[in-house]
């Protein structure tokens, strides 16, 4: 779920207003990235401490050496390019998968003007196709959504929520059972397509391009869940987000032979802009981590 703050910098003026967004906590980069900068820090100062105490004056000419060669080719890893590049491609995937869900309201502005009649038969009409819309959401969203295959885990949670009723399970359990490795969503939106042609047939429709409306929002319903579910069959490729890891990882392992303090250089103790790439560098791969499934349970 993403974590709003559009009210909190609606105006700006004075010193700016993203300065009062760095003291969040839910949803903010510290929350994702102090368990690695705790750690980088003390390895850090493991290898200070063996390097200032610890080794004989032999041994702290061949920790010099490795840290100069380290310092040497460390910045031959591309981090920049690799990493913009795939933030990049992570953050247009996560709003176009935004763009792609599916919402019944333009369907639902079409039956509750289309099919005509204040009986109760036209309103369970209306109401049921509606009923099946949101049975179609829900049903993509299982398949792709960790919270959401939490709170319905199984199709009995979904005749208890209202969205089926138990003729309608009996049924989709048994094209599951015949055609398990298939998604389902799709019945749910033919039953809803039966019905405006029942309602059509029974006059409550005016005409046949009104039918044709509804029938066409119901399949635009159906392809945005269907290209939901590419989206979640066909990920960023592999490679490209072990190469993105493995960079900023080796980087970091390097840098902390790289940046050390040594006899001959000033000894500022604690690397401050060291900690800081970790820090930016390192929160930049955690939001690759968080966009590249927006369905998860993070809470931005």
């Amino acid at each position: 779920m993403t974590v709003t703050y559009t009210s909190e910098v609606a105006t700006c003026g004075g010193f700016g207003v993203f300065w009062k967004l760095l003291f969040r906590w839910r949803g903010s980069i510290y929350r994702l990235v102090w368990p690695h900068l705790l750690l980088y820090m003390f390895l850090y100062f493991s290898l200070s401490m063996l390097y200032r105490f610890v080794l004989e004056e032999e041994k702290k000419v061949v920790f010099e050496n490795i840290c100069l060669h380290c310092r040497t080719f460390a910045n031959l890893i591309p981090i920049t390019f690799v990493l913009g590049f795939y933030v990049s491609i992570v953050v247009s995937r996560w709003w176009s998968q935004f763009e792609t869900i599916p919402w019944p309201d333009s369907v639902c502005m079409y039956i509750s003007t289309s099919i005509l009649g204040d009986d109760d038969r036209a309103r369970l009409m209306r109401r049921t196709i509606a009923r099946y819309l949101n049975l179609a959401l829900v049903q993509t969203l299982r398949m792709i959504s960790v919270p959401v295959k939490k709170r319905l885990p199984t199709l009995q949670h979904l005749v208890d929520a209202g969205l089926l009723q138990d003729n309608e399970m009996d049924i989709i359990e048994k094209i599951d059972d015949k055609y398990l490795q298939y998604p389902n969503f799709w019945i749910s939106l033919v039953w809803a397509g039966g019905i405006v042609t029942r309602a059509k047939l029974e006059g409550r429709i005016p005409d046949e391009i009104t039918a044709k409306l509804i029938i066409d929002e119901i399949n635009k319903f159906s392809m945005k869940c269907s290209a939901l579910l590419n989206y979640d069959w066909v990920s960023v490729p592999l490679v490209y987000t072990q190469v993105v890891t493995l960079a900023i990882y080796t980087f970091f392992l390097s840098s902390l032979m790289a940046r050390q303090f040594l006899r001959s250089e000033i000894d500022m103790v604690i690397p401050v802009f060291s900690f800081l790439q970790f820090f930016f560098y390192m929160g930049w791969l955690k939001v690759a981590e968080a966009l590249i499934n927006p369905f998860g349970e993070d809470e931005d």
